[in-house]
Protein backbone atom coordinates (compact mmCIF):
# COMPACT_ATOMS: atom_id res chain seq x y z
CA UNK A 1 0.00 0.00 0.00
CA UNK A 2 1.61 3.34 -1.03
CA UNK A 3 1.83 5.72 2.20
CA UNK A 4 0.85 9.65 1.33
CA UNK A 5 2.85 12.05 3.00
CA UNK A 6 1.76 15.97 3.41
CA UNK A 7 3.54 19.06 4.65
CA UNK A 8 2.93 22.77 4.64
CA UNK A 9 4.40 25.54 4.54
CA UNK A 10 5.11 29.15 3.21
CA UNK A 11 8.80 28.14 1.65
CA UNK A 12 9.77 31.59 1.09
CA UNK A 13 13.26 32.23 0.03
CA UNK A 14 13.95 28.76 0.00
CA UNK A 15 16.89 27.42 2.28
CA UNK A 16 18.40 24.37 3.72
CA UNK A 17 16.12 24.34 6.47
CA UNK A 18 13.34 23.63 3.81
CA UNK A 19 14.98 21.14 1.69
CA UNK A 20 15.96 19.10 4.79
CA UNK A 21 11.99 18.79 6.23
CA UNK A 22 11.00 17.79 2.18
CA UNK A 23 14.22 15.62 2.00
CA UNK A 24 13.23 13.54 5.82
CA UNK A 25 9.50 13.49 4.67
CA UNK A 26 10.08 11.68 1.53
CA UNK A 27 12.46 9.19 2.97
CA UNK A 28 8.91 7.98 4.89
CA UNK A 29 6.51 7.84 2.28
CA UNK A 30 6.15 7.17 -0.88
CA UNK A 31 3.97 10.22 -2.77
CA UNK A 32 4.53 13.16 -1.22
CA UNK A 33 2.40 16.42 -1.25
CA UNK A 34 3.13 19.75 -0.39
CA UNK A 35 1.10 22.58 0.68
CA UNK A 36 2.48 25.66 -0.16
CA UNK A 37 0.77 28.34 1.74
CA UNK A 38 -1.06 31.50 -0.42
CA UNK A 39 0.27 34.80 -0.07
CA UNK A 40 -2.91 35.55 1.29
CA UNK A 41 -2.64 33.04 3.98
CA UNK A 42 0.29 34.05 5.12
CA UNK A 43 -0.75 37.80 5.61
CA UNK A 44 -3.81 37.00 7.30
CA UNK A 45 -1.89 34.27 9.69
CA UNK A 46 1.80 35.66 10.00
CA UNK A 47 0.96 39.28 8.94
CA UNK A 48 3.89 38.59 6.59
CA UNK A 49 3.93 38.92 3.05
CA UNK A 50 5.96 36.89 1.29
CA UNK A 51 9.10 37.73 -0.46
CA UNK A 52 9.05 35.47 -3.03
CA UNK A 53 5.54 35.66 -5.03
CA UNK A 54 3.08 32.47 -4.50
CA UNK A 55 3.21 31.06 -7.74
CA UNK A 56 7.57 31.41 -7.99
CA UNK A 57 7.25 29.27 -5.02
CA UNK A 58 5.09 26.76 -5.74
CA UNK A 59 7.12 26.48 -9.01
CA UNK A 60 10.46 26.10 -6.79
CA UNK A 61 8.70 23.67 -4.52
CA UNK A 62 7.32 21.63 -7.48
CA UNK A 63 11.10 21.19 -8.89
CA UNK A 64 12.11 19.67 -5.53
CA UNK A 65 13.10 16.05 -6.59
CA UNK A 66 11.69 14.64 -3.09
CA UNK A 67 8.27 16.69 -3.92
CA UNK A 68 5.09 14.57 -5.65
CA UNK A 69 2.82 16.98 -5.74
CA UNK A 70 2.31 20.44 -4.95
CA UNK A 71 -1.18 21.94 -4.10
CA UNK A 72 -2.21 25.59 -2.67
CA UNK A 73 -2.65 25.73 0.89
CA UNK A 74 -5.52 28.15 1.38
CA UNK A 75 -6.41 27.35 4.87
CA UNK A 76 -5.33 26.20 7.99
CA UNK A 77 -7.37 23.51 8.70
CA UNK A 78 -5.48 19.98 8.65
CA UNK A 79 -9.01 18.18 8.92
CA UNK A 80 -9.84 19.89 5.66
CA UNK A 81 -6.84 18.77 4.33
CA UNK A 82 -7.17 15.68 4.90
CA UNK A 83 -10.33 15.04 3.50
CA UNK A 84 -9.22 16.47 -0.17
CA UNK A 85 -5.73 14.49 0.01
CA UNK A 86 -6.12 11.68 2.08
CA UNK A 87 -2.36 11.41 2.95
CA UNK A 88 -0.99 8.84 5.92
CA UNK A 89 1.15 10.76 7.13
CA UNK A 90 1.75 14.95 8.21
CA UNK A 91 5.25 15.97 8.84
CA UNK A 92 5.77 18.83 10.80
CA UNK A 93 7.81 21.16 12.55
CA UNK A 94 8.80 20.34 16.12
CA UNK A 95 8.76 23.41 17.74
CA UNK A 96 4.89 22.73 17.59
CA UNK A 97 5.34 19.34 19.18
CA UNK A 98 3.37 19.24 22.32
CA UNK A 99 1.36 22.78 21.81
CA UNK A 100 -2.48 22.49 22.65
CA UNK A 101 -3.38 22.88 18.92
CA UNK A 102 -1.08 20.01 17.66
CA UNK A 103 -1.76 17.90 20.95
CA UNK A 104 -5.72 17.74 19.26
CA UNK A 105 -5.12 17.38 16.11
CA UNK A 106 -2.66 14.55 16.82
CA UNK A 107 -5.42 13.03 19.04
CA UNK A 108 -7.93 12.97 15.82
CA UNK A 109 -5.42 11.79 13.40
CA UNK A 110 -5.17 9.08 15.71
CA UNK A 111 -8.08 8.08 15.12
CA UNK A 112 -8.27 8.39 11.05
CA UNK A 113 -5.03 6.05 11.18
CA UNK A 114 -2.50 8.93 10.61
CA UNK A 115 0.57 9.48 11.69
CA UNK A 116 2.21 12.93 12.73
CA UNK A 117 6.08 13.13 12.18
CA UNK A 118 8.04 15.82 14.07
CA UNK A 119 11.10 16.70 12.30
CA UNK A 120 13.87 19.27 13.58
CA UNK A 121 13.43 22.72 13.21
CA UNK A 122 16.39 24.69 11.66
CA UNK A 123 17.31 27.43 14.35
CA UNK A 124 20.23 28.79 12.37
CA UNK A 125 18.54 29.59 9.24
CA UNK A 126 14.63 30.59 8.41
CA UNK A 127 13.23 32.75 6.26
CA UNK A 128 12.73 35.27 9.26
CA UNK A 129 16.16 35.08 9.80
CA UNK A 130 17.22 35.80 5.99
CA UNK A 131 14.43 38.86 5.71
CA UNK A 132 15.41 40.37 8.86
CA UNK A 133 19.80 40.15 7.52
CA UNK A 134 18.08 41.55 3.46
CA UNK A 135 15.88 44.62 5.91
CA UNK A 136 19.68 45.17 7.63
CA UNK A 137 21.29 45.14 4.45
CA UNK A 138 18.77 47.53 2.46
CA UNK A 139 18.83 49.86 5.59
CA UNK A 140 22.52 50.34 5.16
Amino acid sequence: MKKIGYTTGVFDMFHIGHLNVLRRAKLECDYLIVGVTTDELSISGKNKVPVIPFMERMEIVESIKFVDEVVPQVNYDKHDAHKNIKFDIMFVGDDWKNTEKWNLIEKDFIKLGVDIYYFPYTSHTSSTLLRSVLIKIDES
